[in-house]
């Protein structure tokens, strides 16, 4: 039987334990979305991944199928069943590669592999810091979360509206989900002790890797911009 002990409820031993085991699983999670992701770029057509991003209603509707997914992919890697919550995990990672797909197509064509690499550095980088403010810090970083998703929900809506209408977000929205994001990482790892217990690694480590993903998606939008 797995136990169910909430983290902060748990041993020193215990929440050392959850920890790694969390952040060694949001790094293997990279290390799938980076095989994923290769594979899409060589097995998926062209004209297909041009087609994902030249019709905006297309797009509308691959966002709104990732998003119930991962709605299905977060319960899953939250099951009591320890095969499932590595469905879940996998299931998202395949999600994320997709949806990351004509995005990293246009990046090695248009700015090249090196923009890639580059917004991957910062985007780790940035991860690292984060989650040290967060371990480091005796603040309570509770008051993120009303502002996380009032601007998720904000965001969302201009997301949707620029799709819909058909107007750019611009340079200084991609700065602003950078801050989103990465208040989102800093509350998220300030409330992992709170939020899972000492058996839900898999799912702790989802929920960072979505949140990384987010940030790296629009570190690398703010670098093509800049090139283009």
């Amino acid at each position: 039987m797995m136990t169910d002990v909430l983290v902060a409820n748990s041993t020193d031993v215990e929440k050392a334990s959850f920890y790694k085991k969390t952040y060694l699983h949001v790094a293997l999670a990279i290390l799938g979305f980076i095989g994923v992701e290769t594979i899409l770029l060589k097995v998926v057509p062209e004209q297909l991944i041009v087609a994902m991003f030249a019709q905006r209603f297309a797009w509308l509707l691959i966002i709104g199928v990732f998003w119930l997914a991962s709605i299905l992919a977060t319960k899953w890697s939250l099951s009591l069943s320890r095969s499932t919550q590595y469905f879940g995990l996998g299931f998202y990672i395949v999600l994320e590669a997709v949806i990351f797909l004509p995005l990293i197509y246009i990046a090695m064509v248009y700015s090249g592999a090196q923009v890639i690499f580059q917004a991957a550095t910062l985007t780790v980088a940035m991860f690292a810091g984060i989650s040290a403010v967060a371990f480091t810090s005796k603040r309570d970083f509770s008051f993120l979360r009303n502002i996380i998703v009032i601007g998720g929900f904000i965001s969302l809506g201009l997301i949707v509206g620029g799709m819909l209408f058909g107007f750019n977000l611009g340079l200084w929205f991609s700065v602003g989900m950078v801050i989103l994001a990465s208040a989102t990482i800093l509350y998220q790892t300030s409330k992992l002790k709170d939020s899972y217990a000492t058996n839900q690694y898999v799912g702790a480590s989802l929920q960072l890797f979505a949140s990384i993903m987010l940030l790296f998606w629009y570190i690398l939008s703010i670098l093509m911009s800049r090139r283009s």
